[in-house]
């Protein structure tokens, strides 16, 4: 029977570069899902209904939380987000590891919900850098820009919420440090029960 998977909570201001690290993370390790949330928000370019997000209307997604078939929501810039929490019960079932990208107020609902869940902030080096990938998308207005920036100023003190910090100055360091992250949580001796017992039933 396979250990049972990781539940990582993944947060960060917009433009911190979490979609990036993901990308690169999961490459590395086929251990790992990504766990595709529900908004209400509309596709940005290249983003593909289903891959990156369940683009659905605000009523369905009123409707799906009332009835208890999200993990958690919130709402962030005017827009709604969730996580559907059946196929996130099935992964780490299997042993996989669960990524949830997903706002602060989200990430403190599954924390309450799931105490075991390992919590990761992803830090921009500077509100400077920050500004810079955010205008570097070219999706966004320059008020939409600013409203951003302003919800990091809010966000980045809730790192100190998280069990981890990591700061996106280059990819290739901030993913080999998460990955140092899940291999050190499966260490933890409150999750290894099970390995305990058989080691001490073995013949």
């Amino acid at each position: 029977m396979a250990n049972k998977g990781l539940l990582v909570v993944f947060s960060g201001p917009s433009g911190a570069g979490k979609g990036t690290l993901l990308k690169a993370l999961l490459a590395k390790d086929r251990n790992i899902r990504l766990s595709v949330s529900a908004t209400t928000r509309s596709p940005r370019p290249g983003e593909v209904n289903g891959r990156e997000y369940h683009f659905i209307s605000q009523e369905k997604f009123s409707e799906m939380a009332a009835a208890g078939e999200m993990l958690e929501s919130a709402e962030y810039c005017g827009n709604c987000y969730g996580t559907p929490a059946a196929p996130i019960e099935r992964w780490t079932s299997e042993g996989k590891d669960v990524i949830l990208e997903i706002e602060v107020q989200g990430g403190a609902q599954v924390k309450r919900k799931r105490p075991d869940s390992v919590g990761i902030f992803i830090l921009p080096p500077s509100l400077k850098v920050l500004e810079q990938r955010l205008r570097k998308r070219g999706t966004e207005t320059d008020e939409v820009v600013r409203e951003r920036l302003a919800a990091a100023r809010r966000e980045i003190p809730e790192a100190a919420r998280y069990d981890y910090a990591v700061v996106d100055d280059t990819v290739e360091r901030a993913v080999e440090q998460i990955r140092a992250i899940l291999e050190a949580e499966k260490c933890r001796t409150r999750r290894n029960g099970p390995l305990m017992e058989r080691i001490l039933n073995h013949d």
